[in-house]
């Protein structure tokens, strides 16, 4: 059989992984906090005809090898952390980080989770929490007579209570960060897991040691830049398109070397 058929296959496939990443970074477009991935290649194997460096006859060295490759792989998909836009929403449970951190999250079952998706709510019993009513790993709780939210640069939270003006603080919503944030894991929901390739988190206040800042009344929209992926659609539907003629060339050598005796 043709090499190329099989080689031809593997482009196909990784162009098309490609486009899955590329179409989940569109669908998400509009995710607060989300950040865009993007689909690293490797070559596979390579099968060696001749070895460079070979000692042919009367003492010749062969200077260049034949090697032929059997197409391309998938090495990794990486989430990249370049910062979105900032927007105004007017929300005091809203808050976005200006720089490094995540804000971290209790799960049900006792591990944390972290996110750049800073759309809080209050539960039924006053705790801020994700959408999906997990709480923040700092525990904060809003009492019903707060009449009014302050969050500040470095995450303390404060309320003022109806008929008293000094504000009470309730506590600080602290941020992690990791020495390799794309080692973590996506688990949906806006959330991630850390991992052995992360690293252990590095709890800090906001603005502390390299760490962002707090932003109340704002929102980080996704990093993801429709020209850009649609760009980056454009060229991976070419490549998939030239390795499908690949495997037509490479089917009708067959169909040639088929037809030589009749």
């Amino acid at each position: 059989m043709i090499r190329s058929l099989s080689i031809a296959a593997t482009g196909m496939a990784a162009q098309q992984l490609n486009i899955d990443v590329i179409a989940n970074n569109l669908a998400n477009v509009n995710t607060s906090g989300f950040k865009k991935s993007r689909a690293d290649f490797q070559d596979i194997l390579y099968q060696n005809v001749r070895t460079a460096g070979m000692s042919e006859s009367q003492g010749s060295v062969v200077p260049t090898g034949i090697q032929v490759g059997l197409g391309a792989r998938a090495a990794g998909t990486q989430k990249i952390f370049s910062p979105g836009d900032i927007k105004s929403t007017d929300n005091p449970l809203d808050v976005a980080i200006e720089g490094d951190g995540f804000f971290r999250i209790s799960m049900p079952d006792g591990t944390t989770s972290y996110t750049r998706d800073g759309s809080f709510k209050l539960d039924d019993r006053g705790r801020m929490v994700t959408s999906d009513g997990y709480p923040i790993a700092d525990d904060i709780t809003i009492e019903p007579e707060a009449t009014s939210i302050t969050i500040g640069r470095d995450g303390t939270v404060s309320v003022t209570k109806a008929g008293t003006s000094t504000p009470e603080t309730k506590g600080q919503i602290r941020l992690a960060k990791f020495l390799n944030p794309a080692g973590l894991s996506n688990i949906g929901r806006n959330l991630m897991t850390s991992t052995a390739a992360s690293g252990e988190p590095v709890v800090e206040s906001g603005g502390t040691n390299g760490m962002g800042t707090l932003s109340q009344r704002y929102l980080e929209v996704s990093n993801v830049q429709v020209v850009d992926e649609m760009v980056n659609m454009i060229t991976a539907q070419r490549a998939y398109e030239v390795n499908s003629k690949a495997i037509q060339t490479s089917d009708d050598m067959l169909n040639i070397a088929n037809q030589l005796k009749r």
